[in-house]
């Protein structure tokens, strides 16, 4: 009993980066990296509506995970999701993958959220490197709505003040210890499906993680994927995460990007990025275009 509790342990911002760039061909973490790059330890929020891809995305994120990162130990909790969807997990991600699917009552879901995440936190206690990909919070919030007994303070839409605490336990939870191990999380909020409730709670945590990579329905919708609002999207001190050289090339592309209608930047993001093989090459490209006088606004 010498390992120190969770709760006592320094939480740092994310210092040691997560690559996610894999094949050429793979532009759902190249564009990540890009944009909003992960650390260990980071609290990543990925916003979406429904039909923008965010099971693609769950995917190709895992996936690098594993790929790039062996030593980091990979649970994937899905909540409330469709038989089939987890299906498509267990055999496309090879980390641990924890369901419970919308058939199951929402004791269910609450149950395996703790199991996973306190399974998690006594990994970190070890000293190990822990990520948890959630799919999704808001399921996870209406479960406690339902699951959790009543406080008799009832939010807009529908939702109990009490039920918000325990998600965003599970959330809060994410963080980069100072002397040895991380526990990151990435969790996937629905917006824009027609219910308050879903509203209220993704308002509840917009501000509370250290990354957000939002993606976008229009661009789902003509299948232009990977949907991510390039403008929008970003880390919290991802200075920290890059290097000098390579944070100033990023910063220039961002105020191309910036100029442009979201649908526009992403589009001219992929498009130069499939003509390059990595990601370095692609910055370095930009490096030299943008070399001379600035004529790129």
């Amino acid at each position: 009993r010498n390992r120190v509790e969770f709760g006592k342990l320094t939480p740092l911002y994310p210092q040691e980066r997560l690559r996610l760039e894999t094949e050429p061909n793979v532009l759902t973490t190249r564009v990540i990296d890009l944009i909003a790059p992960i650390g260990k330890g980071q609290r990543g929020l990925i916003v979406s509506p429904p039909k923008a891809g965010k099971t693609m995305v769950l995917q190709s994120i895992a996936n690098a995970i594993t790929t790039n990162n062996p030593e980091c130990h990979l649970m994937v909790v899905l909540v409330d999701e469709r038989p089939e969807e987890v299906t498509d997990m267990q055999r496309s991600v090879k980390g641990e993958v924890i369901a419970s699917t919308f058939d199951r009552p929402a004791d269910d879901h609450t149950t395996i959220a703790e199991l996973a995440i306190e399974r998690a936190k006594r990994l970190v206690e070890l000293g190990h490197d822990v990520v948890v990909l959630l799919d999704s919070i808001t399921r996870l919030g209406r479960a406690y709505n339902i699951a959790a007994p009543a406080s008799g303070r009832i939010l807009s839409g529908g939702v109990d003040s009490a039920a918000l605490y325990p998600p965003k336990k599970f959330f809060g939870a994410a963080r980069n210890i100072e002397d040895g191990g991380s526990l990151t999380i990435l969790a996937t909020a629905l917006v824009d499906t027609g219910s308050r409730m879903d509203e209220v709670i993704f308002e509840e945590f917009k501000g509370t993680g250290n990354m957000e990579l939002i993606l976008d329905r229009k661009m789902a919708d003509k299948r232009i994927f990977p949907a991510v609002n390039v403008v929008a999207s970003g880390t919290r001190k991802e200075e920290i995460l890059m290097g000098t050289e390579e944070l100033n090339i990023v910063w220039k592309l961002r105020r191309v990007l910036h100029a442009l209608e979201p649908q526009a930047a992403l589009e001219l993001l992929l498009e130069k990025m499939k003509g390059t093989k990595s990601n370095v090459e692609f910055l370095m490209q930009i490096q030299k275009t943008t070399a001379g006088p600035d004529d790129s606004k």
